[in-house]
């Protein structure tokens, strides 16, 4: 009697798909009893799998006689599915008007001050604009009507045609990367200086702003506002319209008009910086009137569904006190419902808990942008603020606007999509400094670390 043992050794190749897994090998020493190892899924937020290698063993002595028996082929091993993110209704497609969407992630509208000091797009923005056009929609940051509605120095504006050629060079940008954009338009009021526009800031009432202006020659201290006459509000009006029209002619889809962030026309809709007596100021149906009129005359030039509102109830930015913020909101956006067929409205700092929230969403019945409290000055939420978005969409918000997460994060729409980490917020100086650093230079998935930049000094912290 002879015994005889065969062995047969396989290696099968590694998988790659986003994830490490280690080859498997099978040994087996003829037929028989088969253990078989299934890999273990190791899923973290990156997608990254780590697979324990799988060894399948059989052994069998068989006695040769006048017959030899076969071995029998080992089992095939069970292929381990790869883990995917949970889907988020974030990336779900959809539609603002008649504008078709990828996603419910807006980019909000942030100032970076890249634009020349007579306010025109330099092209760099173009490139970080196209950097960003995954999102669902861009809202490009604000842009001055007026020369006397400029805020700080180098920021952009919409109201000369060299504005509209810069920005023309920024939407085609965007288009050709397959983007859509909208451009908000600001008036800062009491927020300016002589030294960034050349002349006098214009508010409702003569009331400074408590605080510095950052200016090309550093911080100085907020000058005395003049008080704005009815002539001056109807050419502030038709400054807006004007504008949305230059806007549109520069390749946008459509305006954002800021009434929020403690710029003009949420001056007049405050108590502390509104002290008129005329038909714009005292009662909250008149301090309302102002940002209602700049509504209607832009969605009267460009079409209502070309228009979005940006309202911050109860915010105290830019030293505003509003003192009647569950007054204000109610009236106002009722009065804007009723011009019918904006494109939507924008709720910053938007709190699914709060009962003003809850009204805004029941009396607006258009389309909402909700963007959610990630903490003033603070750091940025690890996912982004992924969350927080699904909480006010789950609360009836139907998109959602980040800022920070694609300010450094150009690719933000596949990294949540992939569950990959997010590139943290560099220096905060870098924000206002010009130039492509800290601009254009944030990685994608897969680019390589960034170039080392040199030390920059904060500045305009408040913003």
């Amino acid at each position: 009697m002879t015994t005889t043992t065969t062995t047969n050794t396989a290696t099968a190749p590694a998988t790659n798909t986003a994830a490490n897994t280690a080859p498997a090998t099978t040994t087996v020493t003829a037929t028989a009893t088969a253990t078989n190892t299934a890999p273990a899924a190791n899923t973290a937020t990156t997608m990254t799998m780590n697979t324990a290698p799988a060894t399948a063993t059989a052994t069998t002595t068989p006695t040769a006689t006048a017959t030899n028996a076969a071995s029998s082929p080992p089992p095939s091993p069970t292929p381990t599915p790869t883990p995917t993110p949970t889907p988020s209704p974030l990336l779900q497609p959809t539609r603002l008007g008649n504008l078709p969407l990828p996603n419910r992630l807006v980019m909000a509208p942030m100032t970076r001050n890249r634009a020349s000091a007579d306010g025109v797009p330099l092209p760099v923005m173009a490139t970080y604009y196209a950097q960003r056009a995954s999102a669902g929609l861009i809202v490009a940051e604000a842009s001055t009507p007026s020369a006397v509605g400029q805020t700080y120095a180098n920021i952009t504006a919409i109201h000369t045609d060299a504005h509209v050629a810069g920005w023309r060079r920024v939407t085609d940008a965007v288009r050709d990367a397959g983007g859509r954009m909208f451009l908000q338009i600001q008036h800062g009021g009491r927020v300016g200086h002589p030294d960034n526009s050349g002349l006098t800031p214009v508010a409702p009432s003569p009331i400074p702003l408590p605080d510095t202006i950052h200016t090309p020659t550093g911080p100085q201290p907020a000058v005395v506002p003049r008080e704005m006459t009815v002539g001056d509000i109807h050419r502030t009006v038709a400054d807006f319209a004007s504008a949305a029209r230059r806007a549109v002619d520069a390749g946008f889809a459509g305006v954002e008009v800021h009434a929020a962030n403690g710029y003009l026309l949420q001056q007049f809709l405050a108590r502390n910086t509104n002290h008129r007596t005329d038909a714009y100021g005292g009662p909250v149906a008149h301090r309302i009137r102002f940002a209602v009129e700049v509504v209607r005359a832009v969605a009267d030039e460009i079409g209502a569904e070309r228009v979005g509102v940006r309202i911050a109830p109860g915010i105290t930015v830019n030293g505003i006190e509003e003192g009647d913020t569950e007054d204000i909101y109610p009236a106002l956006v009722d009065a804007l419902d009723t011009i019918g067929g904006l494109a939507y409205l924008h709720v910053v700092f938007a709190d699914p808990d709060s009962p003003l929230f809850r009204r805004i969403r029941a009396d607006w019945s258009g389309t909402l942008i909700a963007n959610p409290v990630l903490g003033w000055g603070g750091p940025l939420p690890a996912d982004g603020g992924r969350r927080a978005g699904e909480r006010l969409l789950a609360a009836g918000a139907d998109l959602i606007s980040l800022g920070r997460a694609f300010l450094a994060n150009p690719d933000l729409v596949a990294r949540m999509r992939a569950g990959a980490p997010l590139n943290p917020v560099r220096d905060k100086g870098l924000m206002y400094e010009g130039g492509a650093d800290g601009y254009t230079d944030y990685p994608a998935l897969g680019a390589g670390p960034r170039p080392v930049s040199r030390p920059r000094t904060p500045r305009d912290a408040h913003r």
